[in-house]
């Protein structure tokens, strides 16, 4: 249909007068085409290799203000770093597709959360005729699963406290045990035994500093913005904050792809790694081999952490990610930082995973969309 759709009409030289309507585009076909465009609830929008608009359905028209060209629309209401003629002439040029989610766009001052689709339409000798914006409001939808997501996250703190409790309590009952010691030994006039059991009252202090701090971490809503990075400057700045942790330890960093790593609005990325990083020298005791590799799987970006530690047993692979979790001894960890790892890449819309292959070791993989990045999403 796409050949007859947009071929244009040049003996008559006639214009249409659709309200909706710019340009002379066939109008038999262009009938079957608003009748399919505008029986659902998505707003369509078609345009040519110039960017000028010849169909915008009546919903688009709601959804979005038309400003003559099609960039200069979609520009008009985002406040994104998205580069809408660089995505659209990807169209013509590259006939790539690119899908953007819960783009946000002000209106008539409404606000909207759009999932914009931007596809090329070919004619029937394959060549990219027109190009196409489907919007998709999806406001109410994201609104209700960000209620959700932080409903479940308020139901994953309650059930921690009891956790919490259970891991401040310890420490706090060996600081009033060594703190009852150390007012003994003084009284008797031991100094130097008094010196040690404040000493291991600090300790004692020092971890229930941490659990808290990570507690805080892990139950914060949103995370701390910082200068966008891309993943291998990401994974470099990690390796240099755990190089004290990585004394003795091979290191192999592997780049598999062609151009520029995915950029990040976040860098709280560099914790994740850095928690991987330190988890895989702990393991390892200083002796061994870690390979970090950057590449990707499609449209996803995939940063992979092998070790060559001891691994992890199949039973506790699920188990590792959740809070207060943990296969370290005691004193050595608190059990949050998989789960500020999991969390952080969740934020990302992206995964973090273990497995453990048959030559031994373990490989933590952490996968992002591209659309997660500062970049677009192409297929």
């Amino acid at each position: 249909m796409a050949d007859i759709l947009f071929t244009k009409i040049e003996q008559d030289g006639k214009k249409t007068t659709d309200n909706h309507l710019v340009g002379s585009i066939n109008p038999d076909a262009l009938s079957l085409f608003r009748s399919i465009a505008e029986s659902v609830n998505s707003g369509f929008i078609l345009f040519d290799s110039e960017f000028n608009i010849h169909y915008c359905s009546p919903i688009a028209d709601r959804y979005i203000e038309r400003c003559g060209a099609i960039d200069l629309s979609l520009a008009a209401g985002t406040d994104s770093k998205v580069n809408w003629k660089q995505v659209l002439s990807d169209i013509f040029e590259q006939r790539r597709v690119t899908r953007l989610t819960a783009v946000r766009y002000c209106f008539q001052r409404k606000n909207r959360l759009l999932d914009i689709l931007c596809i090329p339409i070919l004619d029937a000798q394959g060549c990219v005729s027109y190009g196409a914006v489907v919007l998709d409001d999806v406001t109410d939808t994201t609104l209700r699963e960000n209620a959700m997501i932080q409903g479940e996250r308020l139901i994953s703190i309650g059930k921690v406290a009891g956790k919490v409790a259970h891991e401040l309590n310890n420490p706090m009952d060996g600081i009033l045990r060594y703190l009852n010691l150390a007012i003994r030994v003084l009284e008797q006039g031991n100094g130097e035994k008094a010196r040690d059991y404040l000493i291991q009252s600090r300790n004692g202090l020092m971890r229930m500093v941490g659990i808290i701090s990570e507690l805080l971490e892990f139950s914060r809503g949103t995370h701390q913005a910082m200068e966008p990075a891309s993943l291998d400057r990401i994974v470099d700045n990690a390796l240099g904050m755990m190089s004290g942790v990585l004394a003795g330890i091979e290191v192999c960093v592997e780049k598999h792809y062609d151009g520029q790593a995915l950029m990040m609005r976040n860098d709280n990325l560099c914790q994740v790694f850095c928690n991987l990083i330190k988890n895989a020298a702990d393991v390892m005791e200083g002796n061994g081999s870690l390979t970090i590799t950057i590449g990707q799987d499609g449209t996803d970006w995939v940063v992979r952490f092998q070790d060559t530690g001891p691994g992890v047993p199949p039973e506790l692979m699920t188990a590792i990610f959740q809070p207060f979790f943990t296969t370290k001894t005691s004193g050595r960890g608190t059990g949050l930082g998989l789960a500020i790892c999991k969390d952080i890449v969740e934020k990302h819309h992206g995964t973090i995973s273990v497995e453990c292959p048959p030559a031994g070791g373990s490989i933590f993989t952490v996968r992002l969309p591209a659309a997660s990045g500062l970049s677009t999403t192409s297929s």
